[in-house]
């Protein structure tokens, strides 16, 4: 049974050996007392004085936990716990001595000292015999590590490597404010940042292992120390302790994440509490991701809507199906999303479907002037036919001062929000910039052409995005519907834009490839402009959200914007209609940027 050690068995075993270990120190301690010659009447009371002493003893070490401790994890702070465990049993048994002396009689009295010493060093002894073992026979198979600041995870992930659980070994904890620097965790001493070169010089450092929350900013900044120092491999370590998973890559969303310190999870699960949502787009990157966000703030029922088969397979396989139904339907099937809508009486309507890759769009106009115009109007005129509470219509940065397609269809989705009666329904567009790692993104393209030896292609050295991560952003986009009285447009804080050469090199570097991959420039393709826009003007306001902005409405006519969408989609010169629609789209200025020989769009460009 002691081969595969369990919680019970674990106890019965240090029982037993304490029960053997007091014997053996009882004894000796006896033997020293008389220099090993123990008078034959000093042994008549040996078993009663060991029999009262060793009941102490066990009975501390469970009042204090002591046989509770993991073996392999036995520490300082264990035993501590091993040493008052000592103090009072010994002190138990001294004050029994003291009303009971006739019984104990004849007892050496200094060998009731001299047991307390033998006893902490054997039991002790014991108990961290196993992870001076490990430790030893580990340290030498692992890669040496600092493990970056100080948090309650720091104990465990210095545990697990001295234990042999994970392939590092921490020889010194770095806290970057200072404060506990001097100090150990788990025998490992602490010390403060301006040690950490010393450290990885002296001790050969191979790795580091980040076990402290920190802004990105400042987490971009330790990183990029780490590898002037030439550690490549750096991992994060997981704070939830719930995780299986201890350790990941530290990937380029940790170092490029805005997270927003405003978020209002009670207003968010007010807003969606015991409602039927229904999510066109649902099996895309923004909307599977509010899928889950819906589900998880308590949404009654949710109606996911897609018309892309493997899209909605992956979402309706990763969510609650008693709560979700899939729907394989496009939003430019009036009819049968007309059927969802009159069957499901959705509460709220959340408009995340659309064509957004800007490239595509350009070259299939048609189809993305269908999908992103007619898309939407579908969506918005079934949601106030069928009463809805409220629609969220997910918009785009690329919709303010549109210089592409996609961008301009995404206006005009936003103007028939804004200004469509809608009686009893409250409509709403949220504008965002790029999330991280959604599908179509610059990350994982990256991440492929990284993998293959690059080279890594950006279109210019100073165009630049705004990033975010996409939990968050489906979390804003809740939480300013749920402010929403309809009409407005709002605009989440994406914080300060991204230059995408700057995320490239990041990459590279994070992949440990500096001196092998280059970094090509190709030239702005069509529609795309170097900077992306948030916000129009000034007279956009700040709503109680930090994250959140809300942008003056636009008026049109709701008759003649009708009537021009109607043109828009019957008509042979799309962009023509859509200028006249959009009179801020400017195509033709991107064009320019794109001719052979301007140095803006100039190809083959290489950096090392």
């Amino acid at each position: 049974m002691f081969i595969r050690p369990t919680f019970g068995t674990r106890i019965l075993f240090f029982v037993l050996s304490d029960l053997l270990l007091s014997a053996v120190t009882l004894y000796s301690a006896y033997a020293l007392r008389f220099n090993f010659a123990i008078p034959p009447h000093f042994l008549d009371n040996f078993w009663r004085v060991y029999v009262v002493l060793v009941f102490f003893k066990i009975a501390a070490f469970f009042l204090l936990r002591v046989y509770f401790s993991s073996w392999r994890f036995f520490g300082l702070h264990d035993f501590k716990r091993l040493f008052l465990g000592h103090v009072f049993a010994y002190a138990a048994f001294v004050v029994v001595f003291l009303f009971a002396k006739e019984w104990f009689t004849p007892m050496p009295r200094s060998a009731i000292i001299i047991d307390f010493v033998l006893s902490m060093l054997l039991i002790g002894g014991l108990r961290i015999s196993k992870r001076l073992v490990i430790e030893s026979a580990g340290s030498g198979e692992k890669k040496k590590s600092v493990v970056i600041g100080v948090s309650p995870r720091t104990s465990q992930i210095i545990r697990s490597g001295l234990s042999g659980d994970i392939p590092f070994y921490p020889v010194g904890v770095i806290d970057i404010g200072g404060r506990m620097a001097g100090t150990y965790v788990e025998n490992v001493k602490v010390y403060d940042i301006g040690k950490l070169s010393d450290i990885v010089r002296e001790e050969e450092v191979q790795a580091a292992l980040i076990a402290q929350r920190f802004e990105p900013k400042e987490l971009d900044r330790i990183v990029e120390k780490l590898n002037d120092l030439g550690i490549k491999e750096i991992k994060l370590v997981s704070l939830l302790a719930d995780r299986d998973e201890k350790l990941k890559d530290i990937a380029i969303e940790d170092l490029l994440a805005r997270q927003p310190k405003d978020l209002d999870i009670d207003a968010i699960e007010t807003f969606v509490k015991n409602k039927t949502v229904l999510v066109t787009g649902a099996g895309g990157s923004i909307g599977s991701e509010i899928c889950r966000q819906v589900l998880r703030f308590g949404a009654d029922r949710l109606v996911m809507v897609d018309n892309s088969e493997y899209n909605l397979y992956q979402i309706a396989e990763q969510i609650d199906a008693s709560r979700a139904v899939a729907k394989l339907v496009s939003v430019l099937d009036r009819e049968r999303l007309e059927e969802i809508f009159g069957k499901y009486r959705p509460d709220i309507v959340i408009h995340a479907a659309a064509y957004k890759h800007v490239p595509l769009c350009e070259e299939n106009v048609d189809a993305a002037i269908e999908n992103n115009v007619l898309g939407v109007k579908n969506v918005i005129d079934l949601a106030i036919r069928y009463g809805v509470e409220k629609v969220v219509n997910i918009s785009s940065d690329k919709a303010v001062r549109p210089t592409n397609v996609m961008g301009a269809t995404k206006r005009v989705g936003e103007l028939y929000a804004q200004n469509v009666p809608s009686d009893r329904t409250e409509i709403v567009s949220v504008r965002f910039g790029n999330v991280l790692g959604s599908s179509g993104s610059v990350v994982p393209k990256f991440k492929e052409q990284i993998q293959k030896g690059g080279p890594v292609t950006v279109t210019h050295p100073e165009i630049t995005r705004y990033f975010m991560l996409i939990p968050e952003a489906c979390q804003l986009v809740l939480q300013a519907a749920a402010m929403a009285k309809g009409g407005e447009l709002f605009i989440l804080d994406m914080g300060e834009p991204v230059k995408i050469v700057d995320l490239a090199r990041k990459m590279i570097r994070l992949y440990g490839k500096e001196n092998e991959i280059d970094i090509e420039f190709t030239g702005l393709r069509p529609g795309e402009k170097l900077y992306e826009e948030l916000l129009i003007d000034e007279a956009e306001c700040k709503t109680k959200y930090e994250s959140i902005y809300v942008a003056k409405s636009t008026k049109y006519d709701i008759q003649r914007l009708r009537e021009d969408i109607e043109a828009l989609l019957k008509t042979k010169d799309k962009t023509g209609q859509l200028k006249r629609i959009v009179p801020e789209f400017m195509r033709r200025e991107i064009d320019r940027l794109r001719k052979p020989g301007e140095e803006e769009g100039k190809r083959g460009e290489r950096e090392r």
